[in-house]
């Protein structure tokens, strides 16, 4: 047979670009592990998985991950602020209309 190719099974294409990055992960990390069994890892492919695997990388990599959970508990905090702010001048307008004034009377102004 002249056709001695292997046949992957194609899955479905990405429908995203995040989709798109992760199929291209996917195969990239499958051919370099495929390197490393044949033993044909080129020296700069070894130099950047040992690298990769080092203390110091996987130290860095769990610093990012906390900077990034701290910054998205500050938006978190930020935004609750925000509603605690809005819901401060609604009750401070509801108590102004059970005083027998107009809402629209009186500004609520911050110093």
């Amino acid at each position: 047979m002249a056709g001695t190719e292997k046949k992957r099974p194609r899955g479905r294409p990405a429908t995203s670009i995040e989709g798109q990055e992760n199929i291209l992960n996917s195969l990239a990390n499958k051919l370099v592990e495929q390197h490393l069994r044949d033993g044909t890892a080129s020296s700069q492919l070894l130099t950047h998985i040992l690298k990769q695997s080092s203390p110091r990388e996987v130290l860095e990599r769990e610093r990012l991950m906390a900077e990034n959970e701290l910054l998205r508990a500050r938006v978190d905090a930020l935004q609750q602020s925000g509603r605690m702010e809005e819901l401060y001048s609604e009750a401070i307008r509801a108590m102004r209309s059970y005083q027998g004034h107009d809402a629209e009377e009186y500004e609520y102004v911050e110093d």
